[in-house]
């Protein structure tokens, strides 16, 4: 376990891809253009088509059923972990469309990849703390004891920091450096919440 990647999803060793609870950019600023001007800061803008905010990232299934199972000592199986989470995701409440909007890009994880910081409403803030709440809810239905310890530590989770910043990962930073660098205030839309890789729930097999 101590040699997985932290919050990481590598094709070539996982069997399914990491599952998040995120809300989609249906749109930046006024047009095509404004998203287009952040080339000025970024290497290789992704397309825009496939932005996304995370509200909870869960990681792959396997891995965090797994990963309950080595905390709490076998005492909630694999199996059982994933049949329970599987139900938990798709019992989770849906966040409706909302708009936020930004006026810096900031670095992310190790410096490799910035993104927009959004300023969301607090509505959505409000929406992603349930969602904590819902997780902690799960994990105690899994018997995980220490369940702030296990968020951070579970290497599927990928955890931090406790600290929720609302962004939108947008590319590779020209520039080195800590930032922020700011930019023009830009308006961003988003869309309503979504599991991502939802296809993939009665896919995983923690055994």
């Amino acid at each position: 376990m101590a040699n997985r990647r932290r919050g990481g999803w590598d094709s070539t060793t996982q069997v399914t891809p990491p599952i998040t609870v995120e809300v989609p950019v249906l749109g930046i600023g006024a047009g095509p253009s404004d998203y287009e001007e952040l080339a000025r800061y970024v290497f290789a803008l992704r397309r825009p088509r496939g932005l996304h905010m995370t509200l909870l990232h869960l990681g792959a299934l396997d891995d965090f059923c797994r990963d309950v199972a080595g905390w709490t000592k076998g005492n909630t199986s694999a199996e059982s972990a994933l049949l329970k989470t599987v139900a938990w995701l798709e019992a989770l409440p849906v966040l409706d469309g909302f708009s936020g909007s930004a006026d810096k890009l900031i670095v992310l994880g190790s410096g490799g990849v910035c993104g927009l910081e959004i300023d969301v409403p607090a509505s959505v803030r409000d929406f992603q703390v349930s969602l904590v709440h819902a997780l902690h809810e799960l994990l105690d239905g899994l018997l995980v004891d220490n369940i702030d310890d296990f968020i951070l530590s579970s290497p599927a989770l990928g955890f931090r920091t406790p600290r929720w910043v609302p962004h939108v990962a947008v590319g590779r930073p020209l520039r080195r450096g800590p930032g922020p660098w700011e930019i023009g205030r830009v308006g961003v839309e988003f869309g309503e919440s979504r599991i991502r890789n939802r296809q993939f729930l009665r896919e995983s097999d923690p055994g």
